[in-house]
């Protein structure tokens, strides 16, 4: 099981979660606070594995709660869901490592995404030795991307996007089943991939290795990447030398 703390001042909002976590059998609600000082006091004694947290609380706000109990000694800090009526707190939300941010009203399917990765990271937590773990400042490559998309905010792992394509000061980000528009330059993300997984073929794409399916010129002479749906992504000669080295290692 689960343990998990619900921090919010408003208990209509509570009320409404803990109905949604109902659907969860494995998550066990231990306590329920209404200020980041009772939530404070609340993880010190109950120490849960996961702690949904509101923002905007009486006294300290949610980063301040996250701040106090980062300090704590011999204390393991529970996986952190934020949920809350703010978008603006996204992107700070991701620097302090919470799994993931749930804008109100959220659904009980956002709800049930943010929670498979709490999961997930109790199966790695199980199988990766915690002294072979790495502070994620210090781990390199971005692992997830945050950013805001049709009223969501979104945390994108990394590995999902099979392709990204430069359009103008923003780029494209390419999942199997959805595309993302981000107000950033590519060369600024290329910047931010693993170089293991993902290749510049043009001043306008990169292309995560993973999904790749061949190289190929087409009866026009123009080279393009061919990813395992088929998709077509041009790659330039000024980059055509990096694939083929890739595709001969």
């Amino acid at each position: 099981m689960i343990q998990a703390i619900l921090a919010d001042d408003e208990i209509l909002a509570r009320q409404k979660l803990r109905q949604l976590l109902r659907e969860e059998r494995d998550i066990e609600i231990v306590g329920e606070c209404a200020s980041a000082s009772e939530t404070v006091e609340l993880v010190r004694a109950a120490k849960p594995e996961l702690l949904f947290l509101d923002i905007r609380m009486p006294g300290m706000d949610g980063f301040d709660v996250i701040g106090a109990l980062s300090g704590e000694e011999g204390l393991q800090m529970p996986a952190i869901i934020f949920t809350t009526a703010y978008d603006q707190y996204a992107l700070r939300a991701f620097e302090v490592h919470a799994i993931d941010y749930l804008l109100k009203p959220f659904t009980s399917g956002r709800l049930r995404s943010a929670i498979q990765r709490v999961r997930e990271r109790a199966v790695l937590r199980v199988t990766v030795p915690e002294s072979s773990e790495k502070n994620e400042s210090e781990a390199g490559p971005a692992t997830r991307i945050v950013f805001k998309s049709r009223g969501r905010i979104l945390f994108l792992p990394v590995a999902d996007i099979r392709w990204i394509g430069a359009e103008e000061n923003y780029v494209r980000l390419c999942t199997g089943q959805e595309t993302h528009l981000l107000r950033e330059t590519i060369s600024h993300l290329e910047g931010r991939l693993d170089t293991q997984a993902f290749l510049r073929v043009h001043r306008s794409f990169i292309v995560n290795l993973n999904y790749v399916k061949e190289v190929r010129t087409e009866l026009d002479g123009e080279s393009v990447v061919v990813m395992t749906d088929g998709q077509k992504v041009a790659m330039s000669r000024a980059y055509r030398s990096r694939i083929m080295g890739w595709l001969h290692r």
